[in-house]
């Protein structure tokens, strides 16, 4: 309580005597006892800290004994925050309990006494690191275990873990997804990190859904969506909704999430000079990419020498043209091409060597021109702005990687040389941090494996690298949500690398599922024809499930029934012998064996000719019961004596 606050109350009570005399009683006018609630909040933290360090106490004790001389320094730290602990509450409660001693004195309180633990205690600098709350679980050898310096020493190495972007790199586990066997030139990866899509040479773009997959790691999906044009780049919109396809021809087309058409750009007149006043494109694409605000636009670069703004919207007419020039004023192709993270800036990569950037809204003059950039000739192979928007990545056919600071775009920051590239869609990417600047190397073949490698963006480094196969490594692809890598080959391979414990979905989801047992017996069962308007009669009953309908097949004797293996042997008439226990065969193997000779039909028939008639089976029964009795006339003498005469006496007559 305050002194002054005492003394002010007393001042009134003295002045108002009188009213209580009149009021009747003597007790009017003093001070009640009132009560801190904070003081009494803080004796119950103070309370629960001493509890703690003495739990805390017994089991360091418990540790020690089997630790032996490695604890030792645990149990002093203990021992010395629970003195200084006791020392503290023992300074403030000797204050407190002199400051209540001396209002006491002033004035007589009215009211219930104080608990005995209550004491007026304030906040010290000195104990914010003292513990709050119930005692910790037995084993536990965090920060409180410790001394200061172990603490220090403790925290400087994490500080070292989380500052060392190496330890980031999530290159523990892989999977390779066969995608076919030529170079994969091509890689995009929705934001959401669900969906994968690989083109190639070999003019396919493959769909990959993570969450559908399996351990068998196939596609789902395969098309040609520019016919006989190999893809050169692929890139999915800020949405995830439609994909962007460059591929070696004129014409850039959109397609949605499951690789049907939504838009094809138009295609330019080429014989207008002016670039600018045709529609579209009138040569070969080299790069595109989505706006990365804007969800309807996209750009792309072209061997016409221009570089085009698209709208999702309006496919007749492309939306801006940028126009790259060199020092003399001449045409100059651009090789790839980017917007910066904010979308304000649109840069290319041009086959003379320079860097040109321009504003978004002013396709005129350039805003940053850096002459000689790469060396003249050489195909800059891409363009990538860090995240925070300052920087800029180039990567170009002269085996260099350099960065650049927009702001001082006159010479670069850093180089690294000797990184071999033999692709004009060799990547560079920036890590989700960035800390690291990542690109690819390229290889002959037979001549060594193709690298990963890793720079750190602040000294430039060589950091890191990873060895992925004994073919060029062309495509590279960091993406932020998933922290995984995707990696496109020259040998048609697709690898993604990823850590289980630091990155999050994508290739984890699809390794944990076994690989689905094919069914053979499935590609027996017949097709089910859907006749809506048929006849009840001839419509078929729907099929319910491939495995009912087995099971029913199999009760049907004539569905069920094995078929007669092919007879073998000697033969004729196109029938073949076989020896097996059937009647069939039997009769068959009979057949085949008559050796008769049937060239004399007379002979054949006659010699029959007793048999039916001692023992007709096949004609007379069947006429036995309407048959007439054969009636034959007598015969005379004269007959008789007729038929014995000569012949030639006959004809005589």
């Amino acid at each position: 309580m305050d002194p002054n606050r005492v003394e002010e109350a007393s001042g009134k009570m003295s002045g108002d005597g009188d009213i209580s005399s009149v009021m009747g009683f003597s007790g009017f006018g003093k001070k009640a006892r009132t009560f801190d609630f904070d003081a009494i909040f803080e004796q119950t933290r103070r309370t629960a800290i001493e509890r703690s360090q003495r739990a805390l106490e017994e089991r360091q004790m418990t540790q020690m004994e089997e630790k032996g001389e490695s604890s030792k320094s645990v149990k002093s730290s203990v021992h010395a925050q629970r003195n200084k602990a006791a020392a503290a509450t023992s300074r403030k409660q000797e204050s407190d309990s002199s400051s209540d001693s001396g209002s006491d004195s002033d004035s007589g309180l009215i009211g219930p006494p104080p608990p005995p633990q209550h004491t007026t205690q304030d906040d010290d600098d000195d104990d914010d690191d003292e513990l709050v709350g119930p005692p910790l679980p037995p084993g536990y050898t965090g920060s409180t275990a410790h001394s200061d310096e172990e603490d220090e020493e403790g925290g400087a190495q994490d500080d070292d873990d989380d500052d060392n972007p190496v330890k980031k790199i999530p290159d523990t586990h892989e999977i390779t997804l066969q995608h076919g066997t030529k170079t994969v030139s091509a890689l995009g990866l929705d934001p959401s990190g669900a969906r994968l899509v690989t083109g190639g040479y070999d003019y396919d773009v493959r769909f990959w859904d993570f969450a559908g997959m399996d351990q068998a790691l196939q596609a789902f999906r395969s098309l040609q969506p520019c016919d006989c044009h190999q893809i050169k780049s692929l890139q999915y919109s800020i949405t995830g909704d439609v994909i962007l396809v460059v591929s070696g021809n004129a014409q850039a087309k959109v397609l949605d999430r499951d690789g049907f058409n939504v838009m094809e750009c138009v295609k330019g007149d080429q014989y207008i000079v002016d670039m600018a006043n045709t529609k579209g494109h009138t040569a070969m694409l080299n790069s595109g990419c989505w706006h990365p605000k804007i969800k309807e636009e996209f750009m792309t670069c072209s061997n016409d020498c221009t570089v085009r703004t698209w709208d999702l919207n309006s496919e007749k007419k492309h939306k801006s043209v940028f126009k790259p020039r060199s020092f003399q004023g001449k045409k100059v192709t651009p090789t790839c091409c980017t917007y910066s993270r904010d979308g304000k800036l649109v840069a290319a990569g041009c086959q003379d060597g320079t860097i040109q950037i321009w504003d978004r809204n002013l396709s005129v003059h350039t805003k940053f021109h850096c002459r000689q950039a790469h060396t003249p000739g050489s195909d800059t192979s891409c363009l990538s702005f860090s995240y925070d928007g300052v920087t800029l990545a180039s990567r170009g056919g002269d085996d260099t990687l350099k960065m650049w600071d927009i702001r001082n775009f006159r010479k670069p920051v850093n180089v690294a040389t000797g990184l071999t590239n033999y692709f004009a869609m060799t990547d560079c990417c920036f890590s989700p941090d960035d800390k690291l600047l990542v690109t690819g190397t390229s290889v002959k073949k037979n001549e060594g494996n193709g690298k990963l490698v890793f720079f750190d963006r602040t000294s430039f480094q060589r950091v890191y690298e990873i060895e992925v196969t004994d073919a060029s490594v062309v495509r590279c692809l960091w993406h932020p949500k998933l922290n995984q890598i995707m990696v496109g080959t020259g040998n048609g391979l697709a690898k993604v690398y990823y850590d289980p414990v630091k990155s999050h979905r994508g290739a984890k989801l699809c390794v944990v599922k076994s690989k689905r047992k094919e069914k053979q017996a499935e590609t027996l069962t017949q097709d089910y024809i859907i006749t809506p308007h048929a006849l009840p009669m001839f419509r078929e009953a729907r099929q319910r499930s491939t495995r009912k309908q087995l099971e029913k097949d199999r009760l049907d004797p004539k569905k069920s029934h094995k078929p007669e293996p092919p007879v073998s042997g000697p033969g004729r008439g196109g029938r073949v012998a076989a020896h097996g226990g059937t009647l069939s065969s039997f009769i068959v193997k009979n057949i085949a064996l008559d050796k008769s000779d049937d060239s004399n039909a007379r002979e054949a028939i006659l010699r029959h000719a007793k048999d039916a008639s001692e023992n007709p089976y096949w004609v007379a029964p069947a006429y036995k019961e309407t048959q007439p009795e054969p009636v034959f006339a007598e015969e005379s003498e004269e007959d008789e004596e007729a038929d014995k005469e000569p012949e030639w006496k006959k004809r005589k007559i």
